[in-house]
């Protein structure tokens, strides 16, 4: 009790510092504009475009990634997984708001005797914080034909998106507070700093490192956390002792269609335009979802004798994953090899390897976006090729290494941190009994109805 006295003390704390800082910061007038602002010369057709992938996106959240998840754990933790999907958008949209668009997409000035160009490279600015100085004429110098809120709209999916992957590692035994302070800290540590580094002017980027819609940024870096936190966590209780088995394939079924129309918009959305580059992403990404599926229902004929729905859906989401790094840079016959290399890849990660280091991946985040980022970051410095986007001259598979090598790191030793400090302020496990109870009627006192 004097634990959750301190934590709503904090909390209302924090709350009246944000309102008080946002009430200040707001200008009386139009501010300059900040560094990374150019005026707005409206693309209409792209930022149609984009206003609707950024919709498309968000669907896989909300309700597509909340129903795949849901159909893949028991009965009486359905509510509970899909309530961590509705949480984690609450809270990454807040943060987002608050610090993470200007942290991910900011251009920093000089601090602590390093020039404007040295931070940058590292950190965004905090001039956008609350999203002060965007205005109804900006646009990102990224983007400059695109309304800042569009643009940032669109990011912010992105970000949401990310850690709600993550949820699928530790589903059915965490808390609910747990999830919600690790989702803020995270989004703010880990996700907005990673993607500074990659689209944000970072020194990924600069770098050359290629990342067309997230392969490193968003799957590699929901991959590791989510392998950071199934070992932290440790097993579910009876994992690898009782049969845990999907409740409800079809609900998965649903998730995973709406995750693949989703990705259209991840993926072409990600070229910022509507132009002939986001065909290209479209075209690929149903391709490598169709491959990878096809390839993962070949492993598993061959070991299982059977074709499970789950399993096929898996690999579509491997296909998925995959081409997200590549799917503006490599042409339609990379995206069909990259596919048909991504099911068997992610099969032996979901399955055997998880078997063999006996930890608990429950819903396969490191399995499928773990290993189907690192892969298809890898092959796109194979395949990128600049009849298809000049962005792709000099691409390599060191060059790729290195942006793996740097997410890697820093993904698993800033998640380690945030579960460290969320064990000893919210709690992040629950009990034993309320394992065995479900966490549908022992958090949120709601249950599927018996049929």
């Amino acid at each position: 009790m004097t634990r959750l006295r301190g934590c709503l003390g904090f909390g209302l704390g924090l709350l009246t510092t944000v309102i008080a800082t946002a009430a200040s910061a707001a200008p009386a007038a139009a501010p300059a504009l900040l560094g990374h602002q150019v005026p707005l010369e409206l693309d209409g057709a792209g930022t149609a475009w984009l206003s609707t992938s950024t919709a498309l996106v968000l669907l896989m959240t909300l309700p597509g990634l909340a129903l795949f998840y849901g159909g893949m754990v028991r009965r009486k933790n359905v509510i509970a997984t899909i309530t961590q999907s509705v949480g984690v958008f609450a809270v990454a949209t807040l943060v987002w708001f608050i610090a993470g668009y200007s942290i991910a997409f900011g251009k920093a000035g000089a601090l602590g005797g390093y020039s404007a160009d040295t931070v940058n490279q590292f950190i965004g600015s905090f001039d956008a914080f609350f999203l002060n100085g965007v205005g109804m004429e900006t646009a990102h110098s990224l983007l400059p034909g695109i309304p800042e809120f569009v643009f940032l709209s669109f990011q912010m999916t992105f970000a949401i998106i990310t850690p709600a992957l993550v949820t699928g590692a530790f589903a059915e035994r965490l808390k609910y507070t747990g999830l919600l302070l690790f989702t803020a800290l995270w989004s703010l540590l880990v996700y907005a700093p990673i993607a500074h580094w990659v689209w944000g002017g970072g020194f990924l980027g600069g770098a050359g490192v290629l990342d067309f819609a997230g392969g490193a940024v968003v799957h590699v870096n929901s991959g590791v956390a989510g392998l950071v936190c199934a070992i932290f966590l440790g097993a579910r209780k009876g994992y690898g002792k009782e049969s845990i088995v999907a409740h409800n394939p079809v609900l998965t079924m649903i998730g995973a269609s709406l995750l693949l129309v989703g990705w259209i918009g991840f993926n072409a959305g990600s070229a910022g335009g509507a132009n002939a580059l986001a065909g290209v992403a479209l075209i690929n990404t149903i391709l490598a979802a169709a491959a990878a599926s096809v390839t993962w229902k070949i492993v598993e004929v061959i070991e299982k004798k059977k074709a499970s729905l789950i399993g096929v859906l898996s690999g579509i989401v491997a296909g998925l994953v995959a081409i997200t790094p590549a799917a503006g840079f490599v042409d339609p016959k990379g995206a069909v090899l990259i596919g048909l290399i991504a099911g068997p890849v992610c099969y032996a990660s979901s399955v055997w390897i998880k078997k063999l280091l006996r930890y608990d991946d429950s819903l396969d985040a490191f399995g499928i976006h773990g290993a189907g980022g690192l892969l298809g970051a890898l092959l796109t410095g194979v395949f990128a090729s600049t009849a298809i986007n000049s962005l792709s001259e000099g691409a390599n598979v060191m060059t790729q290494l290195i942006g793996l090598g740097w997410t890697i790191a820093y993904s698993a030793v800033g998640t380690l941190i945030i579960l460290i400090i969320c064990k000893f302020t919210t709690g992040l496990r629950v009990s034993a009994e309320a394992e065995e109870e479900g966490l549908d009627t022992h958090l949120h006192g709601e249950a599927l109805e018996s049929v």
